[in-house]
């Protein structure tokens, strides 16, 4: 991250690990101010609620969310899941969904219900994974726009649409996102160690951001590469 610039990043919990955040817990404590922190959690043991609090304490600022092998409506609609955006909302941080597109719908549903808590959707959730992206998906996205607590990660370019450096395809996409929720809500993220399997690099993940992308201001730009990750991921720290 050094050689392309970036001074901070807000670390996410891997999933080998499951719920046990200590690793990533220890580094923000270890390097002050470098790090922010997206745990995960078990929705469904008791006492959720303040295991959130007990790792916001740590440095955590944002919980991801996976339906996993869960039909997506249960997942969604469970008791862990109220707990969850509710508990987000009460202690001002966020959730994070790492889901596919059919999911979107499922997700707009919960922000009408949870107008407070703050939603950070991964990945673009995932919309050109199979290597087309499609602009129906892309609207389905772009309806959370009407919540003004919803915020979207461009990221991930390496598994989207063509899957190719410099991923200017995937222009079009990031237009329309920005136009629909404005550069102060949309954050840019690597997903490294992912992204740098073969054929793909950190350098330009983020130059497409930094660098290419000619509708992009530059103003627009810092709010992409650095402003929405420290308004939502780095308060207090």
């Amino acid at each position: 991250m050094k050689p392309s610039g970036v001074d901070r990043v807000v670390l996410i919990q891997m999933s080998f690990y499951r719920f046990d955040n200590r690793y990533m817990t220890d580094m923000i404590a270890r390097f002050p101010g470098v790090f922010s922190g997206v745990a995960v959690v078990d929705e469904n043991a008791s006492g959720l609620a303040a295991t959130m609090k007990s790792l916001a304490d740590a440095g955590v600022r944002g919980f991801r969310i996976h339906p996993a092998t869960q039909p997506i409506d249960a997942w969604i609609g469970s008791p862990g899941m109220a707990t969850m955006w509710q508990a987000a909302a009460d202690q001002d941080l966020a959730v994070c969904p790492l889901i596919n597109p059919e999911a979107l719908p499922l997700i707009e549903k919960m922000c009408q219900k949870y107008p407070k808590t703050r939603v950070v959707i991964d990945h673009f959730a995932r919309i050109g994974v199979d290597g087309k992206v499609r602009d129906e998906q892309v609207e389905s996205l772009c309806r959370l726009a009407k919540h003004p607590n919803t915020y979207v990660k461009t990221s991930a370019f390496y598994a989207l649409g063509k899957k190719k450096p410099p991923y200017a395809d995937l222009g079009p996409m990031i237009r329309k996102v920005r136009d629909s929720f404005g550069a102060e809500r949309l954050m840019w993220a690597s997903d490294c160690p992912y992204q740098v399997d073969p054929g793909h690099s950190y350098e330009p993940a983020i130059a497409l951001v930094r660098d290419g992308l000619d509708f992009l201001s530059p103003q627009e730009r810092q709010w992409m590469l650095a402003g929405t990750a420290e308004k939502v991921f780095f308060r207090g720290l």
